[in-house]
């Protein structure tokens, strides 16, 4: 199951935060550094996945 969060995460980095958190601070935080710069929103995604 990580591994497809780690390939929506690459492809749409809230949703691969969204299926490991649901909507907490990490969710809008992703969204933001996503608005951000994508490849910031993508480093924040796979940190939360491969944390939990």
């Amino acid at each position: 199951m990580d591994l497809i969060r780690v390939i929506l995460s690459i492809l749409l980095p809230p949703l691969g935060v969204f299926l490991q958190v649901g909507f907490g601070m990490h969710f809008w935080l992703n969204i933001l550094l996503t608005l951000c710069g994508y490849i910031p929103g993508i480093v924040h995604a796979i940190w939360i996945i491969a944390k939990k």
